[in-house]
Parts: structure tokens; sequence; C-alpha cells
């Protein structure tokens, strides 16, 4: 089975702010078995506009990638993200080795 990725790309407006909608998600990463691979750290442009924090998390699948994001815990870490921060986030299947 194919792991399922987060892709995220997010400016923060409110680093402190942002720290609660950290410490909210937490739960909801243990719960789902994710793992992060990239947390912020220097970038590189190579093309077109970036954000100031991107962010690869890696699920056991796509089904638990999505479900993790659909789950209350999360939604509740989001309802603080999207008022100190905007971000892009889209879920992708990995490949199956």
């Amino acid at each position: 089975m194919a792991k399922g990725y987060w892709v995220a790309r997010v400016d923060v407006h409110d680093a402190e702010r942002y720290k609660d909608y950290v410490s909210t998600a937490k739960p909801a990463f243990e719960r789902f078995g994710a793992k992060f691979l990239v947390r912020g750290g220097p970038i590189e442009v190579l093309e077109g506009a970036a954000r100031m924090r991107n962010v690869v998390i890696e699920f056991p699948s796509m089904e638990a990638a999505v479900n993790c994001y659909n789950s209350a815990e999360y939604q509740a870490a989001k309802a603080i993200r999207t008022t100190v921060a905007d971000a892009e986030m889209l879920v992708v299947e990995g490949i199956d080795d």
C-alpha cells in the first residue's frame, strides 16, 4: 500500500498563536501515524513564489492522511491555523515500492 503525504506551504502571521495550532494538531498526528519529513527550515527558491514555511508529513496511507485532516482533532487545530496563517495544503499518494 502506498503512503500518503501532506504537503503544506504556509505563511505564518502570528508565530506565538501558531504554537497553539501545533500543540492542538499533535493528537491527530499521533492518532494517524504521522511522521514529519520536512518541518520548516531554510529553503532555496528555484521557481515560482515561495511561502515562509514548508512541511511534508508522511502517513501510512492516503486514507490515513485524509482521515487525519478530516478528524475532529485536526479540525480544531485548523480553526486556529486559519486565523494566524495562510496556507496551501494537499495530500499526495507516494510511490508504492
